[in-house]
């Protein structure tokens, strides 16, 4: 029985004692504990409630090999937490301590702080007075009172519950002014043999770490024509619009091959071999495919791996928990259950279904659970990997943007750095029977981004007590890099301190002293800011209109880059593929009519285009300019003359760089007109 259905089971008591604490946390993640501990640091009496039966989410339920980005941008409680697991084994490396060694820290790290911790009770209602929460009750009947309360779930369940402002799935284009966001169908980008073949890195392979996208030409039709499983029609959108789904959950297991702690996959007692018919065909459009293709194999300690999803068909399972974020705890019971089945049954298809060519089979058994993992949960994880539930509408709304280009934020309490990185949302048919994985993507980096406290706020008339680190107020687009538990953590961190601040001075949570909040994150050696940022080529410090590739308007699929200097941080190449199909569109507002000067900005090197075509729309016309980009700009200077042209006010001047008959990579970065006197 999942621990999600044994909430069901609960049975309620008609009535309890209330319990007062200043500081009521419900959600034992990882950003709870570190707020709850934090709290309880300075003098409050926190508790900490959990819906399931074990503490620490995904950290101390799966995913062992924490994906960090750039690992100085996290210090303060993640890093003492990251660094204290570590520590308790021999050869551990930093970020990926076993599970049970995770567990055993937060436990210590409880204990020593005097954090009450409350597992195996849901919310059941809240009581509230104007724009300040009270109380919640559990299901037990149990009420805990509170001054500030912490809503640290990954679904988002106590913001829901106090009526704060928030949005599940994925917004247009257009609301934002994001290229990456809404409906996303992916390309058919084919991949080698040998590729496909190599295991991955962090087992001593080559290639690259994960690999998103479809592969190559699959059909997604059964006899009749119909959607095989797993497959879904195409809904027809256009890119770029706004729907309800969201990136594909799995499990993150804790494997091995060590004899002495080796358990063999299980198989699921719902058991249903149709549903890998999808993987079966990407099995024999790869004769040869390997184990550690498949899947991503992360090497952590004692010869244990974090086995993740990777490709087309893998443990995440999209399309399969469209309804989990609003759902109710039956709902959430069904689809836990169903991908519990779901990733169990495809690793028995692996190891025993004899159309799985041999070899493969004989490396899926190699392969098992650990006997000294997950022991009171049959050795399965104990946490479904939520990559994304509900979205605060806060204060501050963080988007695509403010992790590529506005970085910088005066109310900074944490940094992130991670890619935008997007699972597979669902797998869809193309006109001619063939699938599309839709609305995954991985390589376009983030840079290291200042996290503004506003983001953890709700608006001020719905919630004046209430602070949100894991549900933060971002953008699907932004959760994508956000989602990392050390950034969580650090989040936790600023909550836990801004909710003592908040009782000390008896002020609403957005009234709080920030630099104050700042100050004392400082001093427990969390980090706000990066010093090698200073140096950075900022749009927003250039002379002129500048507008960055990022929020120019991209047709086909362009890769990410920090190569060179790029004004504010990265740009992006077309990868010297799919000629004539790919251009960035800058769309640039003219303020007054006259004479500008057109320049643009590239990352020079040998491999790149002697002859990318940029086409330039003005009020004489359309003109075109050849650009060299395997020659440097001059000394001292980022940006290439292309020479004045004339625009009017009342009509965008529109600049398009092309890879159409190109002779190498093409690049695109920043455009910038300057007025001419």
């Amino acid at each position: 029985m999942s621990f999600y259905r044994s909430i069901l089971f609960l049975g309620l008591a008609a009535s309890l004692p209330a319990a007062e604490f200043d500081l009521v946390i419900y959600g034992g993640t990882p950003a709870g504990l570190s707020a709850g501990i934090v709290a309880a640091r300075e003098g409050a009496s926190v508790v900490v409630i959990e819906p399931t039966k074990w503490i620490g989410g995904m950290v101390t339920g799966g995913l062992c090999r924490s994906d960090v980005g750039k690992e100085e941008t996290i210090g303060g409680f993640p890093r003492e937490f990251f660094a204290r697991a570590a520590a308790a084994k021999p050869d551990t490396p930093m970020w990926y301590a076993e599970p049970r060694e995770n567990m055993a820290a937060f436990q210590a790290m409880l204990k020593e702080a005097g954090v009450k911790v409350v597992t195996a009770q849901a919310l059941k209602k809240i009581t509230k007075k104007g724009a300040r929460l009270t109380s919640l009750t559990t299901s037990d009947g149990t009420s805990y009172g509170g001054k500030e309360f912490i809503d640290a779930t990954y679904e988002g369940d106590l913001m829901a519950a106090a009526k704060v402002s928030y949005i599940v799935g994925r917004e247009s284009t257009a609301q934002y002014g994001e290229p990456l966001a809404g409906y996303h169908p992916m390309p058919i980008r084919p991949r080698t043999i040998e590729v496909m073949e190599s295991d991955c890195p962090s087992i001593g392979g080559t290639g690259p770490s994960y690999i998103h996208g479809t592969p190559s030409s699959i059909s997604g039709v059964d006899a009749q024509g119909k959607p095989i499983f797993g497959v879904f029609p195409d809904p027809k959108l256009a890119p770029g619009s706004a729907d309800k789904l969201t990136q594909s959950y799995n499990f993150r297991i804790c494997v091995t091959q060590r004899k002495d702690i080796f358990v063999p996959f299980p198989k699921p007692a719902n058991y249903d071999a149709t549903k890998y018919e999808l993987l079966l065909r990407l099995i024999q459009a790869f004769p040869g495919i390997r184990f550690g293709r498949l899947f991503h194999l992360g090497n952590i300690a004692n010869g244990k791996y974090d086995l993740n999803a990777q490709g087309l068909f893998s443990t995440d399972y999209p399309g399969a928990n469209f309804d989990y974020p609003d759902g109710d705890a039956a709902t959430r019971a069904r689809i836990w259950q169903d991908h519990t089945d779901f990733i169990q049954g495809m690793l028995w298809f692996l190891g025993h279904d004899e159309r799985v060519p041999q070899s493969l089979r004989e490396q899926t058994n190699s392969w098992g659970l650990c006997k000294d993992e997950f022991a009171d949960n049959a050795h399965w994880p104990y946490a479904l990997y939520v990559r994304e539930g509900r979205r605060m509408i806060g204060e501050y709304v963080m988007v695509q943007k403010d992790l590529q280009t506005d970085i910088f934020k005066d109310d900074s309490i944490g940094m992130g750095s991670f890619l935008i990185d997007c699972h597979i949302v669902q797998r869809i048919l193309a006109d001619d029977g063939t699938v599309r994985d839709e609305g995954s993507f991985q390589d376009t980096p983030a840079l290291p981004y200042q996290i503004p406290y506003r983001s953890l706020t709700p608006k001020r008339a719905e919630c004046e007590n209430l602070l949100v680190p894991v549900c933060l107020s971002a953008s699907h687009i932004a959760c994508c890099s956000l989602r990392m538990e050390p950034v969580y953590m650090a989040l936790g961190h600023a909550s836990g301190l801004a909710a003592v601040m908040a009782i000390h001075a008896k002020t609403p949570v957005q009234n709080i002293d920030v630099s104050a909040l700042r100050k004392k994150l400082l001093e427990q050696k969390a980090v706000l800011e990066l010093a090698a940022l200073a140096h950075m080529v900022r749009s927003a410090k250039l002379p002129g209109i500048v507008m960055s590739e990022q929020e120019a308007e991209q047709t086909g699929h362009w890769t990410g880059s920090s190569y060179g200097s790029p004004v504010d941080g990265s740009s992006i190449h077309d990868a010297n593929a799919d000629k004539g199909s790919k251009s960035v569109i800058y769309r640039m507002k003219i303020p007054a009519s006259g004479k500008y000067e057109v320049r643009v900005s590239y990352a020079a090197a040998p491999n790149r285009a002697s002859n990318v075509p940029v086409t330039i729309q003005g009020a004489e016309g359309t003109q075109t300019v050849l650009v060299n980009q395997r020659k440097a700009p001059p000394i001292d200077q980022l940006f290439v003359s292309l020479g004045v042209f004339a625009f009017t006010s009342d009509k965008p001047a529109v600049i398009t760089i092309s890879n159409k008959n190109t002779d190498g990579i093409v690049g695109a970065d920043a455009v910038q007109l300057i007025q001419s006197k």
